[in-house]
């Protein structure tokens, strides 16, 4: 065993990556294959979808916060909370995908997904400002944290895409495979990460009004919601586009692990990069190479899946530089005035999931009333929609984040 792993494992780091791993599992692929889910297997329309995702994101507005509040002031409990909280993520994604609901599918949709997202939210608060405490007791301090964990992060979400798709070939039931053996590991991932909820932060909280009133914390979590967005709306989009756009029914999920694969593999070296010229400067490459990514794929059109391919690939990684940089930095600025950090998190959970319900809420009608049918022949016009949406809104989207972040000066206070 080389010296690195030998230390990584004295500092827990991997229980860290298998933690982060669950809980990336139980965000963005939910939103790739839940509502196609729906309107597919119980043909609940994509309007009443998007209409409850955006709902859950209202309630999340005061939810959020709330939770970052109590998981500032669980002391002792926390222990039993966190496993409280991996139950419910567990239970909530059987009921969403492994239990045919026993009322209005449109209901039960509504009231399982807030179940996961409710757990979700309260564990990756309590997670990542227990890494803000953790940040300082290893060697390399945030970013190497951030290399561990949100690896861990990344390939949950390669995991958790790709598993259903694959499944499928063999089982009856994929999505139901899918649901038990996520609750399974789940319960594996709270089992490892069970020495760490000793190591309660003990400052004081810090009021949500002293986090936002910081002006670097603020323009962090603004430049966080718009720069999400972009993924939100392509991850909302992917698997309407492949199946209808692309006219390549089955590459689903060849195609996610392209991205995700791409994504957690440039993780490590987002971090390099960072830690030789500056993460605003890594964030800068890497949201030009998006933007023209995004560009290229307005020129593509059926039986494109070549050129879509590798159109994967490099969104994907910069995709990397998003998901390990920008966390590491607003843990770092919270580190400075929030080391408890339960409240920060809650902001930074709620930006987070905004974004993707946000998207649903206004992309998914959009596209149903140009005359969009979910695995039916559509209309040029019906199929340009979707185009556009997939590709010139995260195109602009990006060039507001680019703006934002030359603005931002992360050395600041």
């Amino acid at each position: 065993m080389s010296t690195a792993t030998a230390t990584a494992l004295s500092e827990r780091l991997p229980a860290y990556s298998l933690f982060a791993m669950i809980l990336s599992g139980a965000g963005l692929p939910i939103y790739i294959y839940a509502p196609k889910f729906y309107a597919d297997n119980f043909g609940v329309s994509l309007t009443a979808l998007g209409a409850v995702l955006f709902g859950l994101r209202l309630f999340d507005v005061v939810q959020d916060p709330v939770l970052g509040w109590l998981s500032e002031r669980l002391g002792d409990a926390r222990r039993l909370a966190v496993w409280i909280g991996a139950a419910l993520l567990a239970i909530s994604m059987i009921g969403l995908f492994a239990v045919a609901p026993p009322f209005s599918p449109i209901l039960w949709f509504g009231i399982t997904i807030t179940g996961l997202f409710t757990a979700f939210s309260f564990l990756s608060i309590n997670f990542y400002a227990q890494g803000v405490g953790k940040a300082d007791t290893i060697r390399g301090s945030h970013m190497r944290l951030a290399a561990w964990r949100e690896t861990g992060a990344l390939l949950g979400v390669c995991i958790a895409a790709v598993a259903p798709t694959l499944l499928a070939d063999y089982v009856e039931s994929p999505f139901a495979v899918f649901a038990y053996s996520f609750a399974i590991i789940t319960i594996l991932a709270a089992i490892a990460m069970l020495p760490e909820w000793r190591e309660n932060v003990t400052s004081e909280p810090s009021p949500i009004r002293e986090i936002l009133s910081d002006k670097l914390a603020r323009r962090l979590l603004i430049l966080a919601l718009v720069n999400a967005a972009p993924l939100a709306v392509s991850s909302t989009l992917f698997l309407f586009y492949v199946e209808s756009r692309l006219n390549a029914p089955g590459m689903e999920g060849p195609l996610l692990v392209l991205f995700f694969l791409a994504a957690a593999a440039s993780s490590p070296f987002w971090s390099w990069l960072a830690g030789k010229i500056g993460p605003k400067y890594a964030l800068f490459i890497a949201m030009i190479l998006a933007i023209a990514s995004f560009a290229f794929v307005l020129t593509l059109g059926e039986g494109d899946t070549t050129a879509f391919a590798i159109i994967c690939v490099v969104s994907g990684a910069t995709i990397g530089a998003d998901l390990t940089l920008m966390p590491a930095l607003f843990a770092k600025r919270m580190a400075k005035i929030s080391p408890n950090g339960g409240q920060g998190f809650g902001l930074w959970s709620l930006v987070s999931k905004f974004t993707l319900a946000f998207a649903a809420a206004a992309l998914l009608p959009i596209l149903e009333a140009s005359g969009f049918s979910a695995g039916d022949a559509n209309s040029a016009q019906a199929l340009a929609t979707l185009t556009y949406l997939y590709a010139l809104v995260p195109c602009a989207l990006k060039l507001i984040a680019v703006a934002l972040l030359a603005a931002t000066s992360l050395e600041e206070g």
